[in-house]
Formats: C-alpha cells, structure tokens, sequence
C-alpha cells in the first residue's frame, strides 16, 4: 500500500510541476505581448502625434532586454 501511495504522491508532484511550468510559460509571453503593445503605442506616438523617439527606444530596449532572457519562446505565437 506504501507503494502505491508514494507513487501517486510523484505522479502528483510531476503534475503540479508541469501545472506551475505551463503557467510561468504563459506569464512570459503575456508580458512579452504587453512589452510589443508598449513599443506598437510608442511608435504610433513617435510617428503620428509627435511622441518623443526616447519612449520608443526604452520600449525597443524592454522588448530586447525580455528577448535575451526568455529567446523568442518568450512571446506568443
């Protein structure tokens, strides 16, 4: 019976493990999404209302920054 029950704990603990993985991978790519919405907006700005170019170099060098810790897995698809 031990047994049986020391499995089901691992097989329980893998699946939090895949549960808590698949969310982190999502919480990646929404604020991956929200760094492109930022610079999509700041561009908009710069180009059409006379925004300043520094906003959309700070949201360029946010996407950036988010592109070298999480590669492109880091956005949605």
């Amino acid at each position: 019976m031990a047994g049986f029950l020391d499995r089901a704990k691992e097989q329980a603990q893998r699946g939090l493990n895949q549960g808590k993985q698949k969310y982190d991978e999502v919480q990646t790519q929404r604020a991956g999404a929200d760094l492109l919405k930022k610079l999509g907006a700041a561009y908009y700005a710069e180009q059409r209302r006379g925004g300043s170019p520094e906003a959309t170099r700070l949201a360029l060098e946010a996407v950036e920054r988010h592109t070298a810790t999480h590669g492109e897995a880091g956005f949605p698809r």
